[in-house]
């Protein structure tokens, strides 16, 4: 087994690369001094781990008394909190096991926070090399790019992320044809769909398509049309080529259509569910797991299809950028405890079920015949999903910063070119020069 522990990240290093200089401050000093109210470790002869995740995403309280009794340890989870955590890693008292999306594998291997799991896995009867999902490279790193190397964490499940949702009695209603099951739309096509389908301006009652407007959507949309935004060594970022602004262009065209919530004009409801629910939303961009929220409700699932990723160049693509799952902090006192948590949370019972409602793809191969084919709309997604694997592919990100630190100049920066007269050339300047100074202050900060 390799060393388990390693040397204490500043709070400093940490939040400054993160989400943003200024935005961790504030946040840091809003909320400093929550580590003292978590604690891990033995009581009583029975071991504690804290996890911290988010909601539900491990199980509702009753499934995690039966994780604790099935265990046969203490479970406290927390909330995630970027702060919190930071606060946790730098007093002593760093939780047993983490969420994170993929992206952020790079960043936590290459600041030596996240423990090499490498060993547990070759040991694992549960989580056996062989049987995880080529998703599960996502959290590999190697020192210089994602995908190979080590294993610093396991994807929970995930989606191939722009694969499409759609609801057919708004596209009846407005006579336009249903979407492929095997064909993807190019962007400028999908566009002309929701126009078609949504109402524009302030007397809109039904959002066309919902696509977000992130670091991701621009990367992956660059890559299919066969550009980059990551030079080599990932230190810095260029929107200023012909495949970037492309992509800038097709969304702040989008934005200003006013048929889907954007950076500018946010959806009320915070996110996709509720308002396709009520069937205000032709087409979201969520990803297969959000079968998992449509099964609940027989009305909309009696009307919701699922579709390819769409295009924007000629090289087919269909990528997931999150994969998010579980990794355990080096400064971690349960090792050992946690990694029989983290098989029983990625390849027990609960990835078990995660598996039989669609809420997300399995990250372990031998579960993916649990996938849910029972109800209509199941059965013609499975199909889609099916072919839509064909075309995965993972997207390297820098181990500078993370992606809530891209983002938050994203969003700093891009509404003023939706709402104002910014020309995309400028906002392509603008966040090549707000990224990369964020990208030069990571750097300097990993040994």
């Amino acid at each position: 087994m390799r060393s388990t522990t390693g040397a204490p990240m500043s709070r400093r290093r940490f939040l400054t690369t993160s989400t943003g200089v200024a935005a961790a401050a504030t946040a840091g000093g809003l909320l400093s001094g929550c580590a003292g109210s978590v604690s891990s470790g033995d009581s009583g002869g029975k071991t504690t781990l804290t996890i911290m995740s988010s909601g539900t995403e491990l199980g509702t309280a009753a499934e995690i008394k039966q994780a604790e009794k099935t265990l046969g340890m203490t479970l406290k989870v927390v909330k995630y909190d970027l702060t919190r955590l930071t606060a946790m890693l730098t007093s002593g008292s760093a939780p047993d096991i983490v969420r994170a999306e993929g992206s952020d594998a790079p960043y936590l291997a290459s600041h030596s926070v996240a423990q090499d799991l490498d060993d547990y896995f070759a040991k694992s009867t549960v989580l056996k090399a062989a049987d995880l999902d080529p998703v599960n490279d996502i959290w590999r790193w190697d020192g210089k790019k994602q995908g190979s190397g080590p294993r610093y964490g396991m994807v929970k499940d995930y989606s191939q992320n722009y694969t499409l949702w759609y609801n057919t009695a708004l596209f009846d209603a407005a006579d336009e044809p249903y979407l492929s099951e095997t064909e993807p739309l190019t962007y400028d096509k999908l566009l002309d769909v929701g126009k078609r389908l949504g109402a524009s301006g302030k007397k809109s009652k039904a959002y066309g398509l919902s696509m977000g407007g992130t670091f991701e959507t621009f990367m992956i949309m660059t890559t299919q049309a066969g550009g980059q935004l990551f030079n080599d060594d990932y230190s810095e970022v260029d929107f200023t080529g012909d495949a970037a602004k492309n992509a800038l262009a097709w969304y702040i065209d989008l934005a200003k259509s006013r048929i889907t919530p954007s950076l500018a004009y946010p959806d009320p409801n915070g996110w996709d569910w509720p308002t396709f629910q009520a069937g205000r939303m032709a087409i979201t961009a969520q990803g297969y797991w959000f079968g998992g929220q449509i099964v609940t409700d027989e009305k909309i699932a009696a009307t919701a299809r699922f579709a390819p990723a769409p295009q924007l160049g000629s090289k087919r693509m269909s990528t997931c950028y999150t994969g998010t799952g579980l990794w355990m902090p080096k400064a971690g006192k349960n090792k050992d405890a946690a990694w029989q948590a983290m098989e029983y949370f990625l390849g027990g019972a609960p990835a078990k079920k995660r598996a039989e409602t669609g809420a997300g793809l399995p990250a372990l191969k031998s579960l993916r015949p649990l996938l849910p084919k029972t109800e209509g709309f199941q059965k013609e997604a499975y199909a889609v999903q099916s072919k839509e694997l064909d075309y995965f592919s993972v997207l390297p990100f820098t181990p500078y910063i993370r992606m809530d630190a891209m983002n938050a100049v994203i969003y700093q920066l891009t509404p003023g070119a939706i709402k104002g007269s910014t020309s995309v050339t400028k906002l392509a300047d603008q966040l090549n020069s707000g990224i990369n100074k964020q990208l030069a202050n990571g750097k300097k900060l990993i040994k």
